[in-house]
């Protein structure tokens, strides 16, 4: 954990982006939709190696999803679900509706096995574990305290039936969670939960930070974490270990860019990964759920990727008494696909990847999953005429781009642009194949999401084979 004190000179709170339950339970259609008639392309090669085509399976559900949230500056992102696989190869979709979190099983080939269950009260998708006999769930919930917040907690049901809830924050220690933008991981004995903390007393009044908790396999607090880490967090990626801190990044305003925040928190000198111009909405969304993720290696090395305006110059912030500040001059006014690597789950390897360059391009919705063995599947959205203001920018929607590169970030297939969206977490099947479920509608990014969501009563589970 941290020892440095927040200042409010610099504290900004989250007043851009909106709770995601504030939209959980529209259901009116947003005026100037959220559909477009973009044609996708595949642009391959005869010499080149081919990605398998993205297969496809319907779910119709129980409510109504809303599968839009606003993010800073009224955004358009993706209404975050979580895809998990069991140990005997069933899986558990979790998806928000007006009722709470619903949880739907499904069998290991995609399809309906049984009635939702629904996690009342329930607020966002911050993270799913299936179980043979259930699942664990990060989410939030009421809670009493000075700014009238939700809390996070983690929620296991076993048998349909709820085993345990264990809240995370609440008065005891000065902290509510009002958006999580969090990670759930588990590691076949304990669980780890990391995500956003607003301060509600203590030294960390009315700031924002982040917590790394865990808990064990029948709901009780453990020791390790840190009740106050990267401030403010815009990003949050976190992988179990077998022993050891489970590892963790963060992107940090304050510092401004991508942190290891592996078993320390954030304090001065956590290693950074890439230097960004990280004040709320210019990281390219929120690391959990719009971009990124982390992934480990046999051999141990790790990757992640995410969006990125890169830096043309970097430079502790002279008006910063504390000197914990940095001024970060980005090199794009557009994000572009960034793949960083770490030699192990404390230290960066070198500067990271670039794999797109079109400047008049905006790229969101980055994400990345092992493919087979020894390769690596990174995805984005692409957004083209792309106008930006304040860090965030609208464009015309062109597609879903697939790609995959090895563990030195080289390229081993070109695009390919595929109707399927990546709206949330990717589970990884016994056979290496890849599924997750997304809204399946075409986006629009051309303006600012101001209305209400549009909703959806079906889901498509999408499955890529290695």
């Amino acid at each position: 954990m941290t020892n440095a004190r927040p200042t409010t000179s610099h504290r900004r709170r989250h007043v851009a982006r909106k709770p995601l339950a504030a939209g959980l339970g529209a259901v009116g259609v947003l005026a100037g939709a959220w559909y477009a008639t973009a044609t996708p392309t595949t642009t391959t090669t005869a010499a080149a190696p081919r990605l398998a085509a993205v297969t496809n399976t319907t779910v119709n559900l129980a409510a109504r999803f809303p599968y839009l949230s606003a993010g800073y500056n009224n955004t358009r992102e993706w209404t975050r679900t979580a895809t998990a696989v069991a140990p005997n190869g069933t899986l558990r979709v979790a998806w928000p509706a007006s009722d709470g979190v619903h949880v739907t099983p499904l069998t290991a080939a995609g399809k309906r096995s049984g009635a939702d269950t629904v996690v009342k009260g329930a607020k966002e998708v911050g993270g799913l574990v299936a179980h043979n006999d259930g699942f664990a769930l990060l989410t939030r919930v009421s809670d009493t305290n000075k700014w009238k917040e939700t809390a996070a907690a983690l929620i296991r049901y076993k048998n349909g039936t709820q085993a345990f809830r264990t809240k995370l924050t609440g008065t005891a220690s000065h902290d509510t969670a009002p958006l999580l933008d969090g990670q759930l991981t588990w590691n076949g004995t304990k669980y780890g939960m990391y995500f956003v903390v607003h301060g509600a007393g203590g030294f960390a009044d009315g700031h924002f930070g982040d917590k790394l908790s865990y808990v064990s396999a029948k709901g009780a607090k453990l020791t390790g974490g840190w009740s106050w880490g990267c401030s403010h967090n815009e990003g949050i990626a976190l992988h179990a270990e077998t022993t050891g801190a489970f590892t963790s990044l963060c992107f940090d305003d304050w510092r401004s860019g991508l942190f290891v925040s592996t078993g320390i928190g954030a304090p001065d000198n956590a290693p950074a990964v890439q230097r960004e111009q990280c004040w709320a909405g210019y990281c390219g969304g929120t690391f959990a759920g719009r971009t990124g993720d982390l992934v480990k290696s046999s051999t141990g090395r790790y990757a992640t990727a995410f969006a990125s305006r890169g830096a043309a110059s970097a430079a502790k912030n002279p008006d910063d008494a504390s000197g914990r500040g940095w001024t970060v001059k980005p090199k794009t006014s557009t994000h572009q696909v960034a793949v960083a690597f770490l030699t192990n789950r404390n230290t960066p390897a070198g500067k990271p990847v670039y794999l797109t360059s079109a400047a008049g391009t905006e790229n969101v919705n980055v994400r990345i999953a092992p493919y087979g063995k020894d390769r690596l599947l990174v995805s984005w959205e692409s957004l083209k005429n792309a106008k930006c203001s304040a860090g965030t920018c609208t464009g015309t929607f062109t597609g879903t781009h697939l790609r995959l590169i090895d563990w030195n970030g080289a390229l081993k297939t070109p695009d390919k642009v595929v109707q399927a969206r990546i709206s949330g977490d990717i589970a990884t099947l016994k056979d290496g194949s890849l599924t997750w479920a997304y809204a399946p509608v075409t986006p629009s990014y051309a303006s600012a999401l101001t209305g209400a969501s549009p909703t959806t009563t079906t889901l498509k589970v999408a499955r890529l084979k290695p």
